[in-house]
């Protein structure tokens, strides 16, 4: 009986109680007020990486791309009839330009008057449109044929997302994805996860919301947690594993991190101790472990947390070598290997080897100089005065973990933003300030992180961002294409007598182009060989015997150089081989400056270390 009322019922059926009262019962995991019903809760329902717990609207990513009407109007001082939705430019025969024409005679809006001066009302009239329909006549402008239709204007910003998601062209994508910003996904809030995943708690949170804690939180929050005997059985061995990774991560000094950080934000530092919080938790033995410079990025305060994983990790039985320039480090070490005396064609001898003391007493060692005192960095007796008007001022930042400050930085001086680990410093300055200012000043993609405003813009004409981000991804690129030295090196080259009596031009030098390259390895100088089940070999060009040119391109000399000669060189070399052009002895002095005279000109910029 009760499995023919479920389905005559559709999983429901109604139980008549013997004292008289009536109970609904679900054969599904339904709520019986609502309506709302899951499926069987299991691990993939609480992943965004699976389509059974990603958010439909967002695909699990938590940001959906919109247009932002700031850049689908950049130049607000235009009006609409002189192209101020930038998009469609000023083109008056569009079929959109026509019905917003059609739509502005209904709503008595002036086309012909500055974008800005519209109200606010009428902004989001012209932007989102309004449900009511209007009529408009649409005349061809190839036939001249007119029609008439009677329909909702849908507003701007709603008729490029149509236009946007229909299109098959990756070029009309592409150029309208530059009027479009990351924005959270309306559906599920940033939250990444389906309403069915959210709706399962424990403790009273949903799991995107204990992702959103920092590690420590996280922490406290689960060592917190009050259950019943039933689920403390269930979830014991569970709370255990979680608790003590947390206690891998915290030890390492990232307690700050949140635990939905997306991993293209996260240092490099910060990647490296996450890996290294992993293998402490692996527990094994015997085995060499390598780090190169864990402590970017790390304050003085939780130095010690990570020399202090550092040796229980040489506790356990293991080999910790790191390369490292941090005193702290140094001192804590059981071994030091000081190599140089210098950098690149200076560098490359055992200077000393041993424990602190004897690096300190070696008085070759630059490194034993610092440590023993005989070298040291001056401290600057006079500073910058600040400047009087000229500041930049942050207002009301709250993004991460920011506590609605107000920050002034003052301009034409040298700043310095410090603070332990996981303070704010990265979000202020990289998510808010350059990425607030590069949408300002550049229109730049990518919104910034939450604050009310940003004052003193106008003293600025361009902000430029310097990170540990690769020059290049192919080995094509170098420091000298990517100074735009070697476009002044080819220019010489092509002054040359023999140049000119060969008919040559600076392209003839470009190892990118066909002309003076040669053409058995395309410029490369070396041979990609594909072993398929092994990683691919790399072997010298055979023809030009790694020299990137042909024959004829390398008979030009300049002061008995060639140009491949010139691109072996290395930044010193260079600088005195062309000590008499100015304009290329300036940017090659620049590096020097910077101190990578020991770099060459021609080296990939995949071989280059991030600083």
């Amino acid at each position: 009986s009760l499995e023919t009322a479920l389905d005559l019922g559709d999983g429901l059926v109604i139980i008549q109680e013997l004292g008289g009262g009536q109970e609904l019962f679900s054969s599904s995991f339904s709520c019986l007020r609502c309506g709302f019903s899951f499926e069987e809760i299991s691990p993939r329902l609480f992943s965004f990486n699976s389509p059974y717990g990603a958010c439909p609207h967002c695909g699990g990513l938590g940001l959906t791309l919109e247009f932002d009407p700031e850049l689908v109007v950049p130049s607000p001082e235009l009006s609409i009839a002189e192209g101020a939705i930038h998009p469609w430019g000023a083109n008056p025969n569009g079929y959109y330009r026509q019905f917003l024409e059609s739509f502005a005679t209904a709503f008595n809006l002036d086309l012909n008057k500055p974008f800005q001066s519209y109200s606010l009302k009428e902004r989001e009239l012209l932007f989102n449109g309004s449900p009511e329909k209007i009529d408009f006549r649409y005349r061809s402008p190839y036939r001249g044929r007119i029609r008439n239709y009677r329909r909702p204007f849908p507003g701007i910003l709603n008729i490029l997302a149509q236009r946007y998601k229909e299109s098959d062209s990756d070029d009309i994508k592409a150029q309208m994805g530059k009027y479009m910003l990351s924005k959270p996904c309306p559906a599920c809030g940033g939250a990444r996860l389906k309403e069915a995943s959210l709706a399962v708690t424990v403790g009273g949170r949903n799991i995107a919301e204990l992702a959103a804690f920092t590690v420590k939180e996280a922490r406290e929050f689960l060592a917190g947690l009050s259950l019943s005997e039933k689920d403390t059985l269930i979830g014991q061995q569970v709370l255990k594993e979680i608790s003590a990774r947390l206690g891998f991560l915290l030890d390492v000094g990232l307690g700050y991190l949140t635990l939905d950080r997306s991993a293209t934000t996260l240092s490099g530092g910060e990647a490296q101790r996450i890996r290294l919080a992993t293998q402490i938790g692996s527990g094994l033995t015997g085995v060499i472990y390598i780090l190169d410079e864990p402590s970017i990025g790390l304050h003085q305060r939780d130095n010690a947390r990570l020399l202090q994983t550092l040796m229980k990790m040489r506790d356990l039985g293991n080999t910790v070598i790191v390369v490292e320039h941090d005193e702290e480090t140094m001192r804590q070490a059981d071994h030091i290997v000081d190599i140089g005396p210098g950098a690149g064609e200076m560098g490359g001898h055992i200077v000393a080897a041993g424990s602190l003391e004897t690096i300190a007493a070696n008085c070759f060692s630059i490194t034993g100089d610092y440590l023993a005192g005989r070298r040291s960095i001056p401290l600057p007796d006079r500073r910058r005065p600040l400047p009087e008007k000229k500041w930049l001022e942050v207002r009301g930042a709250t993004a991460n973990n920011l506590k609605n400050i107000d920050v002034a930085f003052p301009l034409g001086v040298f700043i310095c933003v410090t603070g332990v680990s996981g303070s704010g410093k990265s979000t202020l300055v990289n998510e808010i300030l350059a990425r607030a200012l590069a949408h300002k000043l550049h229109r730049a993609r990518g919104g910034a992180g939450q604050h009310r405003e940003i004052r003193g813009i106008e003293y600025l004409d361009k902000v430029i961002e310097i990170d540990q981000s690769p020059i290049g991804r192919t080995p094509r690129s170098n420091p000298a294409t990517y100074t735009g030295v070697f476009d002044l090196i080819r220019g010489l080259f092509a002054q040359t007598t023999e140049s000119k009596m060969r008919g040559y031009k600076a392209g003839r030098f470009s190892f990118n182009i066909k002309g003076g390259r040669c053409e058995a390895c395309r410029g490369d100088g070396i041979i990609r060989i594909e072993m398929h089940f092994l990683p691919d070999v790399y072997v010298p060009c055979e023809v030009c015997k790694g020299q990137r040119y042909n024959r004829e391109t390398l008979e030009v000399t300049f002061k008995g150089k060639n140009i491949s000669q010139v691109l072996n060189m290395s930044v010193q070399e260079a600088l005195e081989l062309f000590s008499a052009i100015p304009r290329i002895q300036k940017k090659l002095q620049t590096l020097m400056d910077v101190g990578l005279g020991y770099i060459r000109l021609g080296q990939p910029a995949t071989t280059l270390s991030g600083g």
